[in-house]
């Protein structure tokens, strides 16, 4: 019987494993402190990296034997990264002419980013990586206008790894700069009691108002939102504290899960991060990233108040209270604790919104900020060898959390050369604005419906750049904005972790609550159901995304929140009482009415909220002159 190990799983595997994790992490804020590299070196290296530590990390199989296969894939990553440091000053010449070892080079490579997403995120995305390499190899045996000319190897090779418009275009050139340093920045506040602190505040906040529990999984996981766009991760973190206080406290158990599930879910459009995406649609824009923040600011906020308020109205319905006050921290020292923490998150900002550094540059000052005031003003003060191993433990952590997006950029990029090389981009667009006859409301609806498909097996920012580089296009040739286009395809390619039946999120929420899993995605898809509204309201009404005056802004502000408020109700169906059903249609009637901003519709939505008003008033007069009627017969 074989002994061998796979690769990574003895003591010596270990230590390889943190050397090259803590290396990856050492160059990312070298470069961003320093001076990136010349954008092939910069991308050339960082993947090497990722490739060296996917295949450390994750084994071929769960059979020991295996191991030389590894090894391999190994000696190849090293190689091809290798080759490319040594030939790439004369990459530009060797466009559209590749030699043999470019040729063996460039194939080894492709392979390799496809293998390690396969080890990262599963089969999805390589799958359609598989077929785009097919489509722009066999073009003449699609049917229609899907029909082009077939691209030999030669062509295809030089494409995706001798130019800068595939594997090292700009999907992996985002990945390889500013996506590395905000996750590490991340990984730096969770080493450092960033995911307590923000649990607490949460608690401090919202434990003690009816509901308690519920508002604090919204708070803390819109606060985790800031630094992570994983909504997994976030029910991994919160919902182990915030799920079995909402069941203590009377939530069913499907309902918890659901209500965390679609709370974490929100990180992925919580600037500053939004799960990557906010970097990447900069990139693929040129719209400044501080422009899409403050874009992608209001929004947010929208989703998060209509989750709120539904638990909110769902603690009103059952009765329930908050935790009582010897059970939550105080806010005043929880603050006062949390001032080491809170320090680099204001820094960062800052920088980002006011001074409008580069994202790079504002998170590495955001880090360095946050070792000062970790080891001056933190537990852990002046205590050298303990802020070594947190410095350690976020290095290493940074660089495994990274890997999943930095896989998916990279065969994003293959994707993205074969959209470019084929025209197939074109084609898609001419064909959404075809089926939907010109009308902007069906081809939105089509954008929305290949948006959830795909972000139901792809991760969130591999979902929107494939559906960027192939929808966009068609939504802006409506007259779309360009950042409303974008935008209005990420939100639909991230909420796929509350959409059943690929409801991840809430599985996970699921699995913590103990409910069946089927029954939380369905509950977390009506709670989050606002967000599956709120793109259509920014494109209707771009005031919502910051597009117009004051005035302008503060109206839709106002106008989007009362919908939000109606909708909130209808999907609980309680507003000062339970609500009867036509009570409800009401109440959505007016929601979906003050979708679209104007002054007809505001009114029209005023109107209905109006009657759902009164029919519940009239309900509450009867109800006392019921009751006195039973009094005077007693």
């Amino acid at each position: 019987m074989s002994t061998a190990k796979a690769p990574g799983t003895s003591r010596p595997g270990t230590l390889i494993i943190t050397i090259v994790a803590v290396s990856l992490s050492l160059f990312q804020l070298y470069t961003a402190g320093f001076g990136v590299l010349t954008p092939v070196l910069q991308r050339v290296t960082h993947l090497t990296f990722v490739l060296v530590l996917v295949f450390l990390l994750f084994s071929t199989t769960k059979k020991a034997r295996f191991w030389w296969l590894d090894a391999i894939f190994l000696t190849g990553a090293v190689a091809t990264g290798v080759y490319m440091w040594l030939t790439y000053q004369t990459l530009v010449f060797r466009a559209g002419d590749p030699t043999t070892l470019d040729m063996i080079m460039g194939a080894a490579t492709i392979v390799l980013v496809l293998e390690v997403t396969r080890r990262t995120t599963g089969w999805p995305l390589v799958i359609i990586a598989v077929l785009a390499l097919v489509y722009a190899r066999y073009g003449p045996y699609f049917p229609g206008i899907l029909s082009h000319k077939a691209y030999s190897f030669e062509r295809i090779i030089s494409q995706l790894y001798l130019s800068m418009e595939g594997i090292w275009g700009v999907t992996l050139g985002v990945a390889a700069t500013m996506v590395a340093l905000f996750v590490l920045f991340g990984a730096f506040l969770e080493a450092t009691g960033g995911g307590k602190m923000f649990i607490d505040l949460a608690f401090a906040i919202a434990g003690k108002s009816t509901g308690g529990p519920a508002k604090v999984a919204v708070v803390s996981s819109g606060l985790m939102g800031t630094i992570s766009g994983s909504p997994v991760a976030n029910v991994a973190t919160t919902g182990t504290f915030t799920i079995p206080l909402m069941k203590r406290l009377g939530y069913d158990p499907h309902v918890a899960g659901a209500i965390e599930a679609v709370a974490s879910s929100g990180g992925a459009i919580m600037p500053p991060l939004m799960g990557a995406g906010a970097f990447v649609m900069s990139e693929m824009t040129g719209i400044p990233y501080s422009k899409i923040c403050i874009a992608a600011a209001i929004p947010a906020v929208l989703y998060y108040l209509s989750l709120f308020l539904a638990v909110h109205f769902e603690a009103k319905r059952k009765g329930m209270k908050g935790l009582p006050a010897s059970e939550l921290p105080h806010l005043g020292q929880t603050l006062k604790k949390s001032l080491f923490l809170l320090i680099p998150i204001f820094v960062l900002l800052y920088l980002l919104v006011v001074v409008q550094v580069s994202p790079m540059k504002a998170a590495f000052w955001g880090i360095l900020t946050l070792l000062l005031t970790s080891s001056t003003i933190g537990p852990h003060r002046f205590d050298v060898k303990s802020n070594l191993n947190v410095i350690l433990k976020a290095l290493e952590k940074g660089a495994r959390d990274v890997l999943t997006v930095s896989t998916a950029c990279a065969t994003a990029g293959i994707i993205i050369g074969v959209i470019a090389q084929t025209g197939i981009g074109l084609t898609f667009s001419s064909i959404v604005v075809e089926a939907a006859g010109g009308r902007l409301i069906l081809a939105l609806a089509l954008t929305m419906v290949a948006s959830i498909i795909l972000g139901m097996g792809l991760p969130p920012t591999a979902a929107y750049i494939v559906l960027a580089a192939m929808g966009a296009p068609a939504l802006i040739e409506l007259n779309v904005p360009v950042l409303i286009a974008h935008l209005f395809i990420f939100y639909f390619s991230v909420f796929a972790p509350i959409t059943p039946p690929v409801a991840l999120a809430a599985y996970a929420g699921a699995g913590i609550a103990g409910s069946d899993p089927m029954r939380t995605g369905v509950t977390a898809f009506r709670l989050g159901l606002v967000a599956f509204l709120i793109p259509y309201m920014f494109t209707y009404g771009p005031a919502l995304v910051a597009l117009g005056s004051i005035e302008e802004i503060t109206q839709a502000l106002i106008t989007a929140s009362i919908g939000v408020f109606c909708l909130a109700s209808a999907v609980i169906g309680w507003m000062l009482k339970d609500l009867f059903w036509f009570e409800r249609l009401f109440f959505l009637g007016a929601a979906l009415v003050l979708i679209d901003p104007g002054l007809q519709t505001d009114l029209l939505g005023l109107a209905l909220l109006g009657v759902a008003f009164l029919s519940i008033y009239l309900r509450q007069r009867k109800t006392p002159k019921a009751s006195e009627t039973r009094e005077v017969t007693e």
